[in-house]
């Protein structure tokens, strides 16, 4: 089983990356999440889930019987599950706002919206501080 969980993992990871390097970026972001999935199925196939018993214990014993699978990979991926859907709700809202601000969500237009840096003022001349203008005078 783990052989084609390991293939269905690498799948979702090229599909990640090839979402990540689109231009637009609600696409970016999508990839963004699809590869947190992809590293939480990696997390959880480690820990043994599939083979053994849940990891329950029995009222009147101290430990359980046989042997389980690990808890902690499945406590891991669950608190990465929420995280990254906050992070992801978060990112989501500031592409929308981006988006309504600038009319666009391709990070190409969005990198031609932004001013240009200049060597200097546009006539041409040097800014002068308070030091030159006072020798000038």
């Amino acid at each position: 089983m783990e052989p084609y969980l390991a293939v269905a993992i690498g799948l979702v990871v090229a599909a990640a990356v090839y979402l990540m390097t689109d231009r637009h970026m609600v696409r970016m972001l999508f990839g963004v999440a699809l590869l947190g999935t992809a590293v939480n199925l990696v997390v959880f196939v480690s820990g043994d889930v599939l083979q053994g018993l849940p990891p329950l214990i029995a009222s009147d014993a101290a430990a359980p019987d046989g042997e389980v699978a690990n808890a902690l990979p499945q406590a891991l991926v669950l608190t990465a599950i929420v995280i990254g859907f906050g992070l992801f709700s978060f990112a989501l809202a500031l592409v929308f706002k981006t988006a309504q601000r600038f009319g666009t969500a391709d990070i190409d237009q969005l990198g031609a919206a932004e001013p240009m840096k200049t060597d200097g003022p546009a006539n041409g001349s040097r800014p002068t501080d308070g030091a030159e203008q006072e020798r000038a005078a």
